[in-house]
């Protein structure tokens, strides 16, 4: 399977495959590289010779796919001998951020492209020897060592030391050569952040949209840190899957930091909130005292099949401590229980959901049982006074303190709105947003980010880990801007506010209500955005009640008609 030309027939594959068996995943790539046992001057050879001896090469595994092409190669060989169906590249490290640690960020786009042709020719090899199991490789990207969510000045809970604009660049150049070297599948793994994660995502479906090449499966995995079941950077596992699944992940699940054992709660999470198909690759059990993993490959198989047991899975590997004899026990586990007409059966994916569902640190479910969804909006300079001169002022530490009062009082989504002419908006929503993050007793609840300039709204969606919801677009600016500004929206993973507001102006009668209504999500949920249905809010217009004037006699009975016709509802007349 050749990834540009068969991205369908590799989907289907999976699919196919992940429906009827376990399918396996390959161990750690930075373990059995150490059996090498590499010294400097291995990293370097003839190509990298005359680098700066005062830049230590060594440790940079994946400069190995230049200075070690063979090993590299037969490491993979190793994985799908022993019975990985997916074998993931060696390049953990390939981007630019990464590998400036190096100095190495101009051999980024040839290193993630010979990496995967590596992968791809042990791939192929084994394919041939059995072709009734075709061998996958997965383009590994790794997090890289920024976040986007924590700074890292205690000082400055404001400052990061990257941007998201250069994330983005990063991961796209790094999507680039994978795919231009064979992937079958995209993987983004070892998510301590979910927003280096939507970077990556983002960077992703840019790529597909301005190259045109036919989209590959994208796999998503993510990292619980300790027993608190939550992500470095803060969010639960239900919240990190709702952050995700809007890349329509073909699968998703967790890896590394915990061995299976202390993983098992956490998938089971995974496995109930989860559309799509759920994998795990944990650590060979916890760390010793050395920093090494002491479970043989017999104790590893025995530990993931507490997932098999419990049908939360459809694919299971390793990460750190497990090598090719990790996996092969797993694979003979699952091989044997087959035979023995004991087969494991995977997960069934649940049906497709249908409610909203945002998030912060942690999930909301917008639904009948939670009724009105309650918005706090004194973080909007329109909707405090206090807030405002907080903000023009530049307290913002205390312009933190309302939204946190506002979360204590029962606020389910807090609302963020910096639109005041004295203002530089996108600097105050991005400011703001970056000390609001890392305070879990705000940023827990999931953000509105309110602002009538739509480059305010992307400014802030670049600070935020969660599903959002953007408030708002409308067609007043025509179809086409209304159609890009909701691609750039969707590829956030936000949720839409839409005013009923098109090219002759605001709704006011219920007429136009319904109308405007009506185009905008049909446009919406159509070929030329495919926006989830579920995920649109409109906003009908409360207009000007109780004026005395003629003309405004009917704003507040049309504006309740319109509410109940696009709920669903019958208009009264036609009841």
């Amino acid at each position: 399977m050749a990834g540009k030309q068969d991205a369908k027939a590799i989907t289907d594959y999976i699919t196919k495959s992940m429906q009827e068996r376990i399918m396996i995943i390959d161990g750690a790539m930075g373990t059995t590289i150490q059996q090498y046992k590499f010294s400097e001057e291995d990293f370097r050879m003839e190509m990298f010779k005359d680098h700066p001896e005062t830049q230590e090469l060594k440790g940079n595994n994946d400069l190995l796919c230049f200075t070690q092409p063979d090993t590299i190669r037969e490491i993979h060989r190793r994985y799908f001998e022993c019975g990985a169906d997916i074998c993931e590249t060696n390049t953990f490290s390939g981007t630019v951020i990464a590998q400036a640690d190096y100095a190495m960020e101009h051999v980024v786009y040839e290193m993630n492209k010979i990496a995967c042709e590596l992968a791809v020719d042990a791939a192929k090899e084994i394919t041939a020897k059995e072709p009734h199991r075709p061998r996958l490789v997965a383009g590994a990207i790794g997090p890289t060592n920024r976040t986007l969510s924590i700074s890292p000045s205690v000082e400055d809970s404001g400052f990061r030391n990257c941007t998201w604009d250069e994330v983005v660049d990063a991961y796209k150049t790094q999507v680039r050569g994978l795919v231009d070297g064979g992937a079958h599948i995209i993987l983004v793994e070892t998510i301590f952040d979910s927003l280096n994660a939507k970077a990556a995502l983002y960077a992703i479906d840019e790529y597909y949209e301005e190259s045109g090449c036919p989209r590959l499966p994208v796999m998503v995995s993510g990292t619980i840190v300790d027993m608190s079941g939550r992500t470095l950077s803060g969010q639960t596992t239900e919240a990190f899957y709702v952050s995700m699944q809007h890349a329509k992940p073909i699968c998703i699940g967790l890896n590394c930091a915990l061995g299976a054992d202390q993983m098992l709660p956490f998938m089971q999470a995974l496995s109930d909130v989860a559309e799509c198909f759920v994998h795990s690759y944990p650590n060979a059990g916890l760390p010793n005292a050395m920093g090494g993993y002491d479970q043989t490959p017999e104790m590893f198989a025995e530990s993931v099949k507490l997932f098999l047991d419990n049908n939360l899975v459809n694919a299971l590997g390793g990460c750190c401590g497990t090598t090719p004899e990790h996996i092969q026990a797993v694979d003979l586990m699952v091989s044997a229980a087959i035979a023995n007409g004991t087969a494991f059966k995977p997960r069934e994916r649940p049906p497709e959901f249908t409610e909203m569902r945002i998030s912060g640190l942690e999930p909301l479910t917008v639904d009948k049982n939670l009724g009105f969804m309650n918005v706090g909006e004194r973080c909007n300079i329109a909707g405090s006074m206090k807030y405002k001169k907080l903000i023009l002022n530049g307290e913002y530490d205390k312009a933190l303190e309302i939204a946190r009062n506002q979360a204590e009082s029962g606020a389910q989504v807090i609302d963020v709105n910096m639109d005041e002419g004295l203002l530089d908006g996108e600097y105050a929503m991005k400011k703001f947003l970056n000390m609001l993050i890392p305070e879990p007793d705000i940023s827990k609840l999931p953000l509105m980010i309110d602002s009538s300039k739509f480059h305010i709204v992307e400014a802030g969606l670049k600070c935020c880990q969660g599903k959002c919801i953007v408030n708002s677009i409308s067609l007043k600016e025509g179809e086409e801007e209304f159609v890009k500004k909701a691609k750039i929206v969707k590829r956030f993973g936000a949720a839409v506010v839409v005013m009923a507001f098109d090219e002759k102006g605001q709704a006011a009668g219920y007429q136009d209500k319904i109308d405007m209504c009506k185009r905008a999500y049909d446009i919406l949920v159509g070929p030329r955005v495919g926006f989830p249905a579920h995920d649109i809010i409109f906003d009908p217009n409360v207009l000007t009640i109780a004026t005395g004037l003629a003309e405004h006699n009917n704003y507040g009975k049309d504006f309740i008609e319109a509410c109940e016709w696009i709920t669903g509802g019958e208009h009264p007349e036609k009841a």
